[in-house]
């Protein structure tokens, strides 16, 4: 059995045991996290939310916060003698599922 999860914006497919990147939630390792928005159930009998599956939902535990790799914004404007670095890291939130209920 599967599922489609929506946190942080995006849309995961997930199934029990997957390990999973998402944006930061909060928490520390360990902890328990439910994910309520479930727009999909697969499996023998799927069903389709419109907009979410009621009564469903996906457990899972927090297995580690972390960042990205840094991305960096370099602009250049040639012969100007001007130049801008800037870099970001997201934090993340990396998430062992547990269980999918439904």
């Amino acid at each position: 059995m599967f599922a489609v999860i929506k946190t942080g914006g995006k849309q995961y497919s997930v199934a029990a045991g997957d390990v999973i990147t998402v944006m930061a939630l909060d928490g520390a390792p360990g902890d328990a996290v439910t994910f309520d928005e479930v727009l999909m159930l697969g499996g023998d009998s799927p069903k389709i939310g419109a907009p979410a599956v009621a009564g469903a939902k996906v457990s899972g535990e927090i297995a580690e916060q972390t960042r990205s790799p840094k991305s960096i914004a370099f602009k250049k404007r040639r012969r100007q003698n001007s130049k801008r670095k800037r870099g970001h890291r997201q934090d993340l939130t990396l998430v062992r599922i547990t269980a999918i209920e439904g």
